[in-house]
This record gives structure tokens, sequence and C-alpha cells, in this order.
């Protein structure tokens, strides 16, 4: 059995996953998560062969940490599960570096990819086979002409929904002046006189 952890928003949407993964003979879901810090605690205690986690619900750094660390995350071990992450393909280009980095130990698929595909992407992860959906990647590769940081990338990503500093600082776990540091060199590089200019710029190049 493929035991399966699901880490994506929304209820709704993770039951009806659940129920189609369920359903097949090979695959047990034996978790669910839609917060950063419920994803560690489940992939610490579940252990999974592998998890379906939503691009929208982790950074890239998490993405990497996570990868680096395995599922069974920290000192006391256990099986090296992988990811099979959900991507917005407008997002992908923030990923360049985990893709290439973690391509053994991550799958990506488009976010709106046929549920069948994400239930063959669960088997083949668990297979040790590399899932990588060929639009996601040339989407990623955008990010080698971007003059933002991995890190501006996410910061200006996370601006790029509405929220205030002090939200993008707690999401990130940065401190609301380093936020204001990193806003301010996006909007140098990118010559942007606002915050909202900065993301337009940054979506039409693909570098968000």
């Amino acid at each position: 059995m493929v035991r399966t952890l699901l880490a994506l928003k929304g209820a709704l949407v993770r039951g009806a996953l659940a129920q189609l993964l369920d359903a097949e003979d090979d695959i047990d879901v034996v978790g669910e998560a839609d917060t950063p810090d419920e994803l560690r605690s489940a992939l610490r205690a579940e252990r999974p062969d592998v998890a379906v986690v939503d691009g929208d619900l982790v950074t890239a750094d998490q993405l990497g940490d996570l990868a680096s660390a395995g599922p069974a995350g920290g000192p006391d071990g256990g099986p090296p599960g992988r990811l099979l992450v959900l991507v917005q393909q407008r997002r992908a280009a923030r990923l360049g570096p985990v893709l290439a980095e973690h391509c053994r130990r991550i799958g990506f698929l488009s976010h709106d990819v046929a549920p069948g595909r994400i239930v063959e992407g669960v088997r083949q992860l668990a297979d040790g086979q590399v899932v990588l959906d060929p639009d996601l990647v040339v989407a990623a590769l955008a990010v080698a002409d971007s003059p933002l940081t991995p890190r501006e990338r996410e910061v200006l990503d996370v601006a790029a929904e509405g929220h205030p500093v002090r939200d993008i600082a707690e999401r990130l776990v940065l401190s609301a002046g380093t936020v204001r540091n990193h806003l301010s060199r996006i909007m140098a590089k990118t010559g942007a006189r606002t915050r909202l200019e900065a993301v337009r710029i940054a979506r039409e190049s693909g570098w968000i």
C-alpha cells in the first residue's frame, strides 16, 4: 500500500481527493493537513510514502527543507517519503531552484490537473519515478532571467495576495523590518513605484 498524506487548502477539496485515492486498492490516505505546521506534524507522525501538497500552502524554501530532511523529518529518521506538489502555472517560476535540486524527491503537477493524473503521480513517486509537468518546467526556467532573489520572489508572491507587511512577515517567518527591506529592493529592481506595480511587472515577466 502507498501510504499517502494530503496537505491541501479546503476541506471539500481534501475530502474529494481522499475519497478518490482511498478507492484505489493500492493507496491508503493516512492523514490530512491544511497548514504548514500541520503538514510537518503529520509527516513526522504518519511517515507517508507520498504527501500531496498544495503549492500555495508552503514556500519554496519550506519545500526545499522538507525534501532535504525527508517527510519523517528530524533526527529520529524514518522512511524518506516524497512530495507531490500541485502548482499554479503562474507561480511555477519561484520553484525553479527547488525543481532543479530535488526533482528525485519532489514531483510537480499543475494545480488544474485531472484527478486521475494525481493518482498516477502518487504511484509514480512511490515507485521512485520522476513526476514533472512539462509546462511547469518551462515556466520554472523563467526564473533564470529574474533579478529577484528566491526570498524576494517569495515576499512578492505573498504580497501579491494583498497581505499587509505584518501578515507577510508572519507567513514567511521574518521580521516586519526585513519584509519592508525586501519590498524596497524589489521595487528598486523592478523599477516600480508601488508594490502593486512591482507585482504586475513580476507577473508579466513570469518571475512570480
